[in-house]
Order: C-alpha cells, then sequence, then structure tokens
C-alpha cells in the first residue's frame, strides 16, 4: 500500500488552560506537500459582495450599512437597521429584498412583504408601492470601491443615527451614506456555470450537433437516436445533458467514441 503523507498536528494555544494542547485532525495528503490551513468562518452566511456595476444587482439581494447589520423590512411599510449578525451568519428573511433591474443605471428594491421600496417627499424610505415608478427607482453610485445608493429625490440612502431609521436626506455621500449590496452565493455559482455551445438550444438540434461532433462517418449518413427525449430534457435540468447524450450514442454502432 502506497505511503500517504499527512499534515503535521499543529500545536493550539489554549488561552484559558494558558497552556498548549494539540489538535488530533490530521488531514491526508496524497501527494505534494502538507498545507497549512486557516478554518476562517464563511462570512455573512456565503452573501456576497457585489461592487462592480449595476447590472450585478439583481435577484435576491440584502442591503448593509456598518459592519454587519441590514436593512430591515417592517411589517407597517417602514425601514429599519436591524441587529449586528454574528461573522458567519447571512441576513435574515425580513432583511432580504428582491432587485428588479430598470435599466443600466437604476434597479428597484421590492421587500419580503411584495411591496416597492420608495423614497417620500420628506425622505424617509417606504415599501408600500404596488407597481414601479420613478419614485421607486434608485441608481447605485460606484466610486473608489465604495458604494452609495441615490434615491429619486436626489439625495443618499442612509439609516439616520437617532432612530435607526431609513431616510434619503443628505445630496453628497458621507460615512453614514456607504452601503454594500450583498448577493446570495447559491445565485452567482448559477449564473457562472458554462454551458457548451453544442448544449444550447432546441433537443432535436442539440443531439445532432453531439452526433456531427463524435460520429465517425463510414457511409455519410447521420445517425441519431429516435427514442423518446424526455431522458434528455430531464437530463439538461439536472445538469448531466453531456452524460445522458453519451448514453444514447453508445447504442449506436457507428460511434467510435462509445462502448
Amino acid at each position: 500500500m502506497a505511503k500517504v503523507d499527512t499534515c503535521p498536528v499543529i500545536p493550539v494555544e489554549d488561552r484559558r488552560a494558558n497552556t498548549r494542547s494539540t489538535k488530533e485532525t490530521k488531514i491526508p495528503r496524497p501527494n505534494g506537500p502538507c498545507r497549512r490551513l486557516t478554518r476562517t468562518p464563511w462570512k455573512h452566511g456565503g452573501w456576497v459582495e457585489k461592487l462592480a456595476e449595476t447590472t450585478d444587482i439583481t435577484g435576491s439581494v440584502a442591503i448593509q450599512f456598518g459592519k454587519r447589520a441590514y436593512i430591515k423590512a417592517l411589517d407597517n411599510g417602514l425601514f429599519t437597521l436591524g441587529a449586528p449578525h454574528d461573522e458567519g451568519d447571512g441576513p435574515h428573511p425580513e432583511e432580504i429584498f428582491t432587485a428588479v433591474l430598470i435599466n443600466e443605471d437604476k434597479v428597484a428594491f421590492k421587500s419580503g412583504y411584495g411591496k416597492y421600496l420608495k423614497v417620500e417627499k420628506d425622505g424617509i424610505i417606504t415599501g408600500r408601492s404596488d407597481a414601479v415608478s420613478s419614485v421607486e427607482q434608485f441608481e447605485p453610485v460606484f466610486e473608489g470601491g465604495k458604494m452609495a445608493l441615490l434615491a429619486a429625490n436626489g439625495c443618499f440612502v442612509s439609516v439616520d443615527p437617532e432612530d435607526d431609521a431609513v431616510v434619503a436626506l443628505k445630496k453628497k455621500v458621507g460615512d453614514n451614506e456607504v452601503c454594500l449590496v450583498r448577493s446570495s452565493a447559491e445565485r452567482e455559482q448559477k449564473n457562472t456555470k458554462e454551458v457548451p455551445v453544442e448544449e444550447e438550444g432546441d433537443l432535436n438540434q442539440v443531439e445532432i450537433n453531439f452526433v456531427k461532433k463524435f460520429q465517425k462517418f463510414q457511409d455519410k449518413k447521420l445517425r441519431v437516436n429516435t427514442e423518446d427525449k424526455t431522458t434528455l430534457k430531464n437530463a439538461r435540468d439536472e445538469g448531466t445533458l453531456h452524460e445522458a447524450l453519451l448514453d444514447r450514442r453508445s447504442k449506436m454502432k457507428a460511434d467510435r467514441y462509445c462502448k
């Protein structure tokens, strides 16, 4: 049996007892040198920061002010700053909004109560609108790696330090107006998954493309599996379309790549 290298046990200081103890966990590594792993909590529950451009702000989002606090929707249509979260925790359900992209510059936010955020004449941000008009639109402004939300009244969204109400009162960005918009990691992974060109479009054409790519044409005839394509539809939904196509092609004798 081949020898498997293991990382050395790293002593960890036990501050309470003022002694040194040893963790028993060893991480086997079949090849290469050992690496020291830092166990860092998954910050913000996996909700990632998006600061690239307005078009990134879509789907489920949380609006963060301060270190680990998010805007929270109340059942009376008002908003407040929620309590700070632990480092590894994500936003609560009432702190999650749906971002709707209006155009390349503006976005609207819908609360968990199904109402759109808007700025009132007095600068208070409320969530009581059933549709999006000009006052329900916000413009994310990016500068120097920081972000602020410009409301329709020409003022930036912030949290009132006196009562934690969400308002838009200042025409210039200060520390209180700087915020972050976070989106869920699950959505990011789904959006960044690449689909091969030959697997896009109608399933009939997909299989033809696949056959053209792999079939050895001995008599210049295109051979396509004529069985029902329900299995292909299910496979594409599950992300296993390539494997399903290979399985169907394995039944065709002229295919040099299958069994």
